[in-house]
């Protein structure tokens, strides 16, 4: 049950079916990122609410959350036909890197911004962490000594700075924005090739976070989603 989008004239159209990140967020204090940055993109017509409501009631995913991640399987599978990325790989990865947006006492606004921002641990090199020095000058995620994954889909700056994307057409590509980021994800999963196979799949999602038990989690919980909107009868 691929998402639909609502078109201008108000009839609903069925569309296309077809970074390395940082570790688990934490709650640790930094000063709230200012700067944004990244590629700019015109928004697409809106999802259709009664798609969101019906698949969102079958999966337990919320709405804005899975509005961000339908438009994100739409725009892709118009831009990049052949890489066969579905709405329910992006939705697995938005709930195993933030619950939706809502790790801790974060939730997602109405305009699909983390509030507070999430922001994980930093990358030092300690425990089970990457060393990643800054390279955004703390302006993403407020730390001007190291580097942390960032936002709902927790994109480390310099990943950020190569694929972020103005998904919702407000000007900025921001990895805090929901729409923004599950795109940004999109964009950054495709580049891997193909994922109509499951090698191709793995190999694109193992690109997201080195770690193939990660991998298997993503394939778990994506299968999940797609079993119970497949249970609607659609």
């Amino acid at each position: 049950m691929p998402p639909l989008t609502s078109q201008p004239d108000g009839e609903a159209d069925e569309s296309v079916d077809d970074g390395d990140n940082g570790e688990t967020v934490d709650a640790g204090v930094v000063e709230e990122p200012t700067g944004l940055s990244g590629s700019k993109l015109a928004p697409m017509s809106s999802v259709d609410p009664e798609w969101i409501a019906t698949v969102a009631d079958a999966t337990g995913i919320p709405k804005r959350a899975l509005a961000a991640y339908a438009l994100a399987h739409v725009t892709i599978a118009q831009d990049d036909a052949e890489c066969g990325l579905d709405w329910a790989t992006i939705a697995a990865i938005g709930a195993i890197e933030s619950k939706h947006g809502s790790h801790g006492t974060s939730k997602l606004d109405d305009d699909g911004r983390t509030t507070p921002p999430i922001i994980g641990p930093a990358l030092d090199g300690s425990a089970d962490v990457a060393r990643i020095d800054d390279t955004d000058d703390g302006a993403l995620d407020g730390d001007t000594t190291w580097d942390r994954a960032v936002g709902p889909m927790q994109f480390i700056p310099s990943t950020w700075h190569k694929w972020g994307t103005d998904a919702n057409g407000d000007g900025v590509a921001d990895p805090h924005q929901i729409d923004d980021a599950a795109l940004s994800t999109a964009r950054y999963l495709c580049e891997s090739g193909p994922m109509t196979s499951s090698e191709g799949w793995r190999a694109a999602v193992f690109s997201y976070n080195h770690d193939n038990d990660y991998v298997d989690n993503i394939a778990k919980v994506a299968l999940e989603f797609a079993e119970s909107v497949a249970e609607l009868g659609h």
